[in-house]
């Protein structure tokens, strides 16, 4: 999915495998592989892969987007849950209460749960707009994750091939020097 929407990211994720292989060669034949600072250079790749990842899904947000989000944000958070049931007591006590002889919403209170049910059904799809948005955002996100952890396999794979090559040699070093 986020092939589709970040042109060119499969390409550079092949690039990225070839120039890393390609660097790990060049760098051991020279006799310097710096496998720290290739890990390095991979991070610093990766995260900028990430920020992109979110600029894209920021830049394209719409106002009723960006709204939506917000109402998520504030309809799940424990400062809305305990101002709204504050707000549920002051109703109850205000129509049972305080006016007792003449309440605008007597006892079952049908005008609160008309409230309650319009705010839940105009809440949930709004929220659910915003959840479907991060899911796709974080989706963009794994699928990089992945591929960075696919480029780690290489790196590790690649520093595993230099040590049992360099084992060889130190094997090889102590027969002509005569070490066991």
């Amino acid at each position: 999915m986020a092939r589709r929407r970040f042109k060119g990211l499969g390409r550079e994720t092949i690039a990225a495998e070839t120039d890393l292989r390609s660097t790990l060669h060049k760098r051991f034949r020279e006799g310097s592989v710096d496998i720290l600072a290739v890990l390095k250079s991979e991070i610093h790749r990766v995260e900028k892969n990430l920020q992109r990842v979110d600029e894209y899904y920021r830049q394209n947000l719409r106002f009723m987007d960006r709204l939506s989000d917000r109402i998520a944000e504030v309809g799940g958070s424990w400062g809305f849950i305990i101002s709204f049931l504050l707000f549920l007591l002051f109703w109850m006590i205000l129509n049972s209460i305080i006016f007792i002889k003449r309440p605008f919403d007597p006892y079952p209170y049908i005008l609160l749960n008309l409230i309650l049910s319009s705010l839940a059904a105009i809440q949930a799809p709004i929220i659910l707009m915003s959840q479907n948005r991060a899911s796709k955002r974080d989706q963009a996100r794994l699928e990089i994750d992945l591929e960075k952890d696919l480029r780690d396999l290489h790196v590790d794979e690649e520093s595993h091939r230099l040590l049992l090559e360099l084992r060889k040699d130190m094997e090889a070093v102590k027969r002509k020097v005569g070490v066991k």
